[in-house]
C-alpha cells in the first residue's frame, strides 16, 4: 500500500508532464493532504538554478511537537524515483525525503515556526528534474503559496534561460516554420490568381487556414521567446491561445468540408454533414479551454490530470468526427459509379477521397500517437525533435491537401475521356467481384 501511495501521483505526472513548458510558476495550495504534490519539471544543464519562494504556510495540525522533518521540497529525476519506490517498498525509509536518491531543497523543521521562506539552489548535474513537495504525515493538510523559478545560465554573460534544456530552441523553430507557411500562403495566392477562373470558395478557405497557421506560429515563437528571456509570456500567450483556437476550428472544418465534397462536388451541405460541423466546433472549444487550463495551472492542481485526460479524449473524438464525411463521400461515390453511367468520373473522384481518407488517418495517427511517443522515449535534451516532427507532419498534410485540391481546369479527377471511362468501369466491376468473393 505504501508503494501505491507514493507511486501513483508521481508516475502520472511523469507520463503527462513533458507537455508542460516550464517558466516562473505561481501556485496556491489549499488544505491539501496529498503525499506528493508535483510543481514543475525542468531540464537542467550543468548551470541549473532553482529559486523557491514559499509563503503563508499553514498546517491543519498546529501541534508544535509535530515532526516537520516529514514535510519539505525536493528535486528528483524519474530514474531516481524508481529507486525511492524500492526503498519505500522494502522498508528502508518511510518518507521520500529520507532517501539518498532525492535532492532535498528544504525541510519544514528548519523553518522554526516561520510561515515563509526564500531559498536558492544550484544544480550542477545535467538531467531532467521534477520539483515536488512531500507530505509524509497522515491526516495533515497543508496550505501555502509557492513561487518557483527554474532556469539555466547561458553564454558568457550568464543570461538566464527559463526554457528547459531540449526546448530552448523552440522560438527559432516556430519562427522558421512560420516563414515556411507565409511562403506557402504567397504561393497559394499566386496559384489562385493565375487559376482564378476555376477557383472555388473552398480555395479561399484553404488560404485562411494557412494564414492562421502562420500567425499562430509567430505568436507561439514570440511567446516562447519571452518565456526564455523573462520566465513570463507578457500577454503573448493570450494571442497564441486566440489564434490556436481559430486555427484548430478552421482546420477541422476544412477537413469536414473537403470530406463532404462541398464546393467541389456540391454547393451545399446535407443535414448530417452540418451536424458534424456542429459537433466538431464545440469540441474544439472544449479542447481549447482544456489547453488553457493545463498551461496556466500546471501539474500541482488537483484536477490537472483530469483536464489532461479530457483534452486527449476530446481531441480523439474530434479526429474521429472529421473522418465521417469522407467515409460518406466514398460511399456515395461508389453508389453513383454504379447507377449514373459516369463510372470513370465517379471512380476517379472516389480514388481522390480514398487517398485523402488515408492521409487524414496518417496525419491524425502521427500527430497524436507517434509525436507523443517521441516525447516519452526521447532524451530530454532532444525534446525539440518531437516538435519538429509534429510540425513537419502538419506541413506535409497542408501541402498534400493543397496539391490534390488545387484549382485546375483539366483536373484528371473530374475530366475523363470515354476510353478511360470504360477502363475505369471495368476496374470498378472487378473490385466488386473481388469483394463478393
Amino acid at each position: 500500500m505504501a508503494v501505491h501511495r507514493y507511486c501513483v501521483p508521481f508516475l502520472l505526472i511523469s507520463v503527462f508532464i513533458p507537455f508542460v513548458c516550464a517558466e516562473i510558476r505561481f501556485a496556491e495550495i489549499q488544505h491539501d493532504n496529498r503525499p506528493i504534490i508535483p510543481f514543475d519539471e525542468f531540464g537542467f544543464t550543468h548551470t541549473g538554478h532553482l529559486e523557491l519562494n514559499v509563503s503563508n504556510i499553514k498546517l491543519s495540525n498546529p501541534n508544535p511537537d509535530l515532526d516537520r522533518s516529514k514535510l519539505g521540497f525536493f528535486l528528483c529525476t524519474g530514474d531516481a524515483w524508481m529507486q525511492v519506490l524500492l526503498q519505500l517498498e522494502e522498508g528502508y525509509i518511510d518518507c521520500a525525503l529520507d532517501s539518498d536518491f532525492v535532492e532535498l531543497i528544504l525541510e519544514f523543521k528548519s523553518l522554526k515556526g516561520k510561515s515563509s521562506f526564500d531559498t536558492a539552489y544550484k544544480e550542477n548535474n545535467a538531467d531532467l528534474y521534477t520539483l515536488a513537495f512531500a507530505n509524509c504525515l497522515n491526516n495533515v493538510k497543508v496550505s501555502m503559496k509557492v513561487r518557483s523559478a527554474m532556469y539555466n545560465l547561458d553564454g558568457k554573460e550568464n543570461r538566464r534561460d527559463y526554457l528547459p534544456s531540449g526546448l530552448t530552441n523552440l522560438p527559432r523553430i516556430y519562427f522558421l516554420f512560420a516563414l515556411v507557411y507565409l511562403t506557402l500562403a504567397g504561393i497559394w495566392v499566386y496559384v489562385l490568381y493565375i487559376k482564378r477562373l476555376t477557383v472555388f470558395r473552398i480555395h479561399f478557405f484553404m488560404l485562411a487556414v494557412v494564414l492562421l497557421k502562420a500567425i499562430n506560429l509567430l505568436c507561439e515563437a514570440e511567446d516562447k521567446s519571452y518565456i526564455k528571456r523573462t520566465g513570463s509570456a507578457h500577454g503573448w500567450d493570450v494571442l497564441f491561445y486566440i489564434f490556436s483556437f481559430l486555427k484548430g476550428i478552421m482546420l477541422f472544418s476544412l477537413i469536414v468540408l473537403i470530406g463532404t465534397g462541398w464546393s467541389f462536388l456540391k454547393p451545399y451541405l446535407q443535414d448530417k454533414e452540418k451536424k458534424v460541423l456542429m459537433i466538431v466546433i464545440p469540441l474544439q472549444v472544449i479542447a481549447h479551454v482544456a489547453q488553457i487550463v493545463l498551461d496556466e495551472t500546471g501539474p500541482f492542481g488537483h484536477d490537472w490530470i483530469v483536464w489532461k485526460q479530457v483534452f486527449l479524449l476530446v481531441d480523439v473524438v474530434c479526429c474521429c468526427a472529421v473522418l465521417l464525411p469522407i467515409v460518406w463521400s466514398i460511399k456515395n461515390l461508389r453508389e453513383a459509379a454504379k447507377t449514373d453511367g459516369k463510372a470513370a468520373v465517379n471512380l476517379m473522384k472516389l480514388t481522390l477521397f480514398r487517398q485523402y481518407y488515408v492521409v487524414v488517418i496518417c496525419y491524425i495517427y502521427f500527430t497524436r500517437v507517434v509525436v507523443y511517443t517521441f516525447v516519452t522515449i526521447t532524451s530530454y535534451k532532444y525534446l525539440w525533435t518531437s516538435v519538429v516532427a509534429g510540425e513537419l507532419a502538419t506541413l506535409a498534410f497542408y501541402v498534400f491537401t493543397g496539391y490534390k485540391f488545387k484549382p485546375e481546369p483539366h483536373n484528371p479527377y473530374f475530366s475523363i475521356g470515354d476510353e478511360e471511362e470504360e477502363v475505369a468501369a471495368e476496374q470498378l466491376k472487378l473490385e466488386d467481384e473481388i469483394e463478393l468473393c
